[in-house]
């Protein structure tokens, strides 16, 4: 039998953050998803500093390159022109960092809310014309993303149907999209909402899987504790990872950055990660 093969951990950093630990960045290949250009300030402000220092921080990394897409003030479903074109110069000008920073991945957050997910068994109508929505929103982006090589994975925020942001993965049709998971984020739809558990919503994504945001949370709130500090059962969410046909990139999205290794300690002597 041959042995295990252990993902290596990646993390989501701050630029500052990263600054704090890079020497464990630089210990393996491990993915990076820069979170400092997620926020409108950031992209209204002149992005060549922020952009020359990232360029520095990430020389010799030797992980994936990714960021965190922006999705302050406003849902990819929006009805409003307006607030949609907004959002559309938002993403179009993170993207413009991605090719900046050889990123080629970017996080976008799913627009399917609780309410949602009762209000589209009832009306098929509204799950259909919130897809519309988003295609209307996303167009020019996938295009660009298309283009330039940058695949965006669309994360679950509320999400109770696991396959909800699946569906909409599929009728968008670009191979560009993909879709990412937020481990927390489906314990907080588990919890609060009865949804299925965390491991269910790897196997509903099956292939389309390509990023996981890993943090533990008892699903009260949004905790991003670290993997290990709460109930979630990471035996059963790694099984469901391993068998997928390709493993998603793996990252750490924890509230204590200052000591984002922890998660990473005790997903390693569980002997799922290093």
């Amino acid at each position: 039998m041959k042995p295990l093969v252990k993902p290596v951990l990646g993390a989501a950093l701050t630029l500052d953050m990263l600054a704090l630990q890079r020497d464990w960045m630089l210990s393996a290949p491990r993915d990076l998803e820069i979170q400092s250009f997620c926020l409108p300030h950031a992209l209204n402000g002149d992005l060549a500093p922020l952009i020359a220092r990232a360029k520095q921080l990430i020389d010799g990394l030797t992980g994936r390159i990714g960021l965190h897409g922006p999705y302050v003030g406003f849902s990819l479903d929006t009805p409003d022109p307006d607030v949609a074109l907004i959002a559309q110069a938002r993403m179009l000008k993170a993207l413009e960092v991605c090719e900046a920073l050889g990123a080629t991945q970017m996080v976008i957050h799913s627009p399917v809310t609780m309410w949602d997910h009762g209000n589209q068994q009832v009306s098929p109508y509204d799950a259909m014309s919130q897809i519309e929505r988003v295609r209307y929103t996303l167009g020019p982006v996938l295009k660009r993303a298309e283009d330039t090589g940058v695949g965006l994975v669309l994360e679950n925020i509320e999400d109770v149907d696991p396959l909800a942001r699946c569906r909409m993965v599929d009728a968008l049709k670009s191979p560009a999209l993909t879709v990412s998971l937020d481990t927390g984020h489906a314990q907080y739809a588990h919890v609060m909402a009865g949804a299925p558990p965390v491991d269910a919503y790897v196997m509903a994504a099956g292939k389309r899987l390509s990023h996981v945001h890993l943090q533990d949370s008892d699903g009260f709130a949004d905790r991003h504790w670290h993997p290990g500090d709460g109930p979630l059962n990471w035996l059963a969410i790694f099984a469901a990872l391993r068998a997928l046909p390709q493993m998603p990139r793996l990252i750490l999205e924890v509230n204590d950055l200052r000591n984002v290794t922890r998660g990473a300690v005790n997903l390693a002597a569980l002997g799922l990660a290093e």
